[in-house]
């Protein structure tokens, strides 16, 4: 297994590579809706702003993008999930060793 790490306060994400990210889940899935930043802008998911306004907040703010960023084959997982990531490698015909 190939792993890629990268910093994304330092090497932004592109508007191509977010969407490419979100192409499967909704901007609100990916945002970080508990971080210090969202609650400073008073952001809740109760009522979020519209997906194309989270999607340039996000670009704006890399503080509001759900970490880490997880890509097990064409799946992406935004925030550590053990479950997801697990799913995700046994899917992707790896197994986890002990």
């Amino acid at each position: 297994m190939t792993l890629r790490e990268r910093d994304f306060f330092s090497q932004p994400l592109s508007e191509r590579e977010l969407r490419d990210l979100l192409k499967d889940i909704t901007p609100a899935d990916a945002f970080a809706w508990r971080s210090p930043r969202a609650k400073a802008m008073g952001l809740a998911p109760i009522n979020p702003p519209a997906d194309a306004e989270l999607l340039q907040m996000m670009l704006e703010t890399p503080y509001l993008l759900r970490r880490p960023i997880i890509r097990i084959g064409k799946r992406v997982i935004f925030g550590f999930d053990k479950a997801k990531v697990e799913e995700g490698l046994a899917k992707a015909g790896r197994t986890r060793r002990a």
